[in-house]
């Protein structure tokens, strides 16, 4: 199956080298060399399947485009920055993006993070079947594990690829609990890297997102040395 990959990078050089890179792996690389003209790309395109986003960009920057999108799309988003420092990452993770990865890199690291993300959306959507199982409830929280929905209260709540991964993750075994190795494994479906603050972040703003009160979770439960499990309702 082919898939759109919609690349915002206002070096033209940078744009050029990774489109031709991407392109020749088989995917359709649609570029554009600022925010607002990503933005209106993207609202015209409906079959976006991952974006590639610089965050210092003419009109409109990288984190504002990301916010704006996350307001309407869940469609996978790496950054790619020259701004490498752990408060950067932690930022662009907190608006909801997938992957994060500093300039300069290296073209294959570049494909193998968009094949995983790719990988993982088209998996999720493939692996579920149509039954009574998939949709959960777990207190005011009820999560459609064909839609890739969750509400609270009627209300829809917006998550990312990820922040859903590690929900449906807890959800669909609701006993065990998940060490951050465990979840990165499952949810990233790559080796560890032993960088915590990952998992630190997406569980923070997984919590923000579900939770009444953020500081003292009721779904998402803290098991102090080991990890994560979903909480007893």
């Amino acid at each position: 199956m082919n898939h759109t990959i919609l690349l915002v990078e206002d070096d033209r050089a940078i744009s050029k080298m990774v489109g031709d890179s991407l392109s020749k792996e088989g995917y359709t690389v649609l570029s554009v060399y600022d925010g607002e003209e990503a933005l209106r790309l993207f609202n015209e395109k409906k079959n976006v399947d991952l974006i590639l986003l610089d965050l210092m960009l003419p009109t409109i920057d990288g984190l504002e485009c990301l916010r704006i999108i996350r307001l309407h799309s869940y469609v996978p988003v790496l950054i790619m920055s020259a701004k490498d420092e752990p408060v950067d990452k932690a930022l662009g993770l907190r608006l909801g993006a997938d992957d994060y990865i500093a300039k300069p890199f290296s073209l294959i690291e570049l494909t193998a993070r968009v094949n995983a993300l790719i990988r993982r959306t088209t998996s999720y959507r493939k692996s579920e079947t149509i039954n009574k199982d998939t949709i959960k409830q777990v207190g005011d929280l009820v999560i459609d594990l064909e839609s890739y929905s969750v509400k609270k209260h009627d209300q829809e709540i917006r998550l990312t690829a990820k922040e859903f991964g590690i929900l449906r993750l807890l959800v669909s075994k609701p006993t065990q609990a998940f060490t951050k190795e465990q979840l990165y494994q499952l949810v990233w479906q790559e080796e560890y890297v032993q960088d915590m603050n990952v998992i630190n972040v997406h569980i923070r703003r997984l919590r923000e997102k579900v939770e009444d009160e953020p500081s003292n979770p009721k779904y998402i439960k803290t098991l102090w040395g080991i990890g994560y499990r979903l909480g007893e309702l």
